[in-house]
């Protein structure tokens, strides 16, 4: 057992040490610490349990996944049965409420028996052979492996003339916009042209805000279901054959990530056609801006690359995310010992840095694993292939 419990440690006691340190308590946190646990490895799971879903997803919000897409490696608290437990009808939470599935989290933690220490990292680093852990509190935790999950939260797209153009308070990235009263009778710009721009558009179409103007560079997108199964095949790869998406010819990769674009990004989901179908929505495709300003009054015009002219008081960005691990805080005591290709971390077939000992997971692995890693759906195996690693990892500092 480890010397002390995390909720004994006080930052004038000595440094609390711990086998595995997962940093992040979002869907790859648990899932990976659920099935290290399982494995018997003594952890401290460190962060604030589905935090960027609590916070950074509006309550009305919807899923695109079913319920077969879960996070026990073990198969066994999966979302069908948290759903049996609860006497739900898989079949009546079609398309899945954002709420239900955070429920879910919480309800495979507490199966799973994995604790969190509600705390946050604010500096890692590996000053000999153990890692070592700043937190939030000031306390402090060494390590002998780390898993961090880094998510999505610091990796958001902010085009240069938004922070160029306008004030703090007259935009947001869609991370950070859960809330919609304030817009009624508002009118609204929103750039981009996926899921994330459309679905927003339609919380603010229910919240009844004047105009939504969608601004977006392609065709419009199909509202057509999206179809997953081909997904499950190429999970069972990675399972099996060790790097098979890595040493994949890129042509392979491309065709792969053609094939996941064109269900994940060039449909969106049929249950938004009738809330987008309302005379405040307009939609401008094949645009972009080519200006912006902020005028007297309180509004922001708007030029945009087709001539059109707009007068809103709101821009939205719903511009995605790119990794970049340069823009994680608590990295920055390891940042320079980790080799990075276009800001993605290199890993090995299972998961781990160029940094011994350090596993990252989650979207920041879509480069050597491929994009449904940035989808829970690749909880479960990202964790079965760090914990496999861990064991040997652990077992050799041991010898």
């Amino acid at each position: 057992m480890p010397e002390s419990s995390p909720e004994t440690m006080d930052e004038r006691e000595a440094p609390f040490h711990t086998p595995l340190l997962v940093i992040g308590a979002g869907p790859y946190g648990l899932a990976t610490a659920a099935r290290a646990k399982r494995a018997g490895i003594e952890q401290l799971v460190v962060g604030k349990p589905m935090a960027f879903w609590h916070e950074s997803m509006p309550t009305g919000m919807f899923l695109r996944s079913g319920p077969d897409w879960h996070l026990d490696a073990a198969g066994e608290h999966t979302l069908i049965a948290y759903l049996k437990e609860r006497g739900i009808d898989p079949l009546e939470v079609s398309p899945l409420p954002v709420g239900l599935f955070i429920d879910y989290a919480e309800w495979f933690q507490k199966k799973s028996g994995v604790e969190v220490l509600p705390d946050l990292v604010r500096k890692l680093s590996k000053p000999d052979g153990h890692f070592e852990a700043t937190l939030e509190s000031g306390r402090r935790v060494t390590a002998s492996t780390v898993v961090a999950a880094p998510g999505i939260i610091h990796f958001a797209v902010i085009p240069e003339w938004v922070e160029q153009c306008l004030s703090p308070e007259r935009w947001s990235h869609t991370n950070h916009l859960v809330r919609f009263d304030k817009f009624r009778q508002k009118r609204c710009l929103i750039i981009g042209g996926r899921q994330s721009a459309f679905e927003w558009g339609a919380l603010l179409a229910d919240e009844g805000a004047e105009e939504i103007h969608i601004v977006y560079r392609h065709d419009s997108p199909a509202f057509s279901a999206s179809e997953w199964s081909f997904v499950d095949e190429l999970m069972d790869l990675t399972l099996t054959v060790p790097g098979w998406f890595h040493n994949l010819p890129a042509g392979e990769r491309e065709a792969i990530a053609r094939r996941f674009w064109a269900e994940g990004r060039l449909k969106l989901e049929p249950w938004l056609t009738p809330r987008l179908d309302k005379p405040s929505v307009h939609r401008w495709p094949h645009a972009s801006v080519a200006a912006c300003r902020e005028i007297p009054g309180g509004e922001i015009e708007v030029g945009l690359s087709n001539g059109t002219r707009l007068a809103v008081h709101y821009v939205i960005l719903a511009t995605g995310y790119k990794v970049d691990m340069t823009q994680v805080p608590y990295l920055v005591g390891v940042i320079d010992r980790l080799k990075l290709a276009d800001g993605f971390p290199i890993l090995d077939e299972h998961f781990q840095s160029s940094l011994e000992g350090l596993f990252i997971t989650g979207f920041p692995a879509t480069r050597d694993f491929g994009p449904f890693f940035g989808f829970v759906r690749g909880c479960p195996v990202a964790a079965t292939l760090i914990t496999a690693s861990l064991t040997k990892v652990l077992n050799q500092t041991q010898v």
